[in-house]
């Protein structure tokens, strides 16, 4: 009951950080310059209960819309935006499906897949931009959608590698640690 206890509260600790991250970056104009995508990606690979894991990313995301919904930093700013979102959260769970399938924790894997979740949240996340037709419709409005994109995936790769490299660094310390630990016991 104890290690339950103790997953709990890590798991709120990092939802309630990688949301902090997103609405504080939010606040700076910083947009996409938050862990999210990390969180998703190691969520997949540590962690075993896997609805557990797809639910981290969801509710880091969840609580930092809602916060943009209920806060808004500008006029017309929302955190509830429209049809998508839902692209966007599709895109999470599709880094955490990714996640699931990094069979070695390594920096060689950490380093790929972090890039290879960033580039799968830019296509899936701005299909949606796309679909919602904020650039228009037809192939001119789709290369539009991308290129209009390109400095919010400069910023999701930014959070996604650092986020990486603190969760899955971390998490590598602390495995060391423990295994010490346990030698001396």
């Amino acid at each position: 009951m104890k290690q339950n206890k103790l997953n709990l509260l890590l798991a709120a600790g990092l939802i309630l950080m990688a949301a902090t991250a997103r609405i504080v970056n939010h606040e700076m104009h910083l947009y996409n310059l938050a862990p999210i995508g990390a969180l998703g990606l190691f969520g997949g690979a540590v962690i075993q209960k896997k609805s557990f894991a797809f639910l981290l990313p969801i509710l880091a995301l969840f609580i930092g819309d809602l916060y943009i919904q209920l806060f808004p930093s500008s006029p017309g700013m929302r955190g509830f935006y429209g049809m998508e979102q839902f692209f966007v959260y599709g895109a999470m769970l599709l880094v955490t499906v990714l996640g699931t399938q990094m069979k070695q924790i390594n920096t060689k894997n950490v380093l790929g897949f972090t890039l290879g979740g960033s580039v799968l949240f830019f296509i899936v996340s701005n299909l949606g931009a796309y679909f919602s037709g904020m650039y228009g419709i037809g192939w001119q409005a789709f290369s539009t959608t991308y290129i209009m994109a390109i400095p919010f995936f400069k910023n999701t790769l930014a959070g996604d590698l650092i986020g990486s490299v603190l969760l899955f660094g971390g998490y590598s310390l602390l495995q060391q640690a423990w295994s010490k630990h346990l030698q001396k016991a």
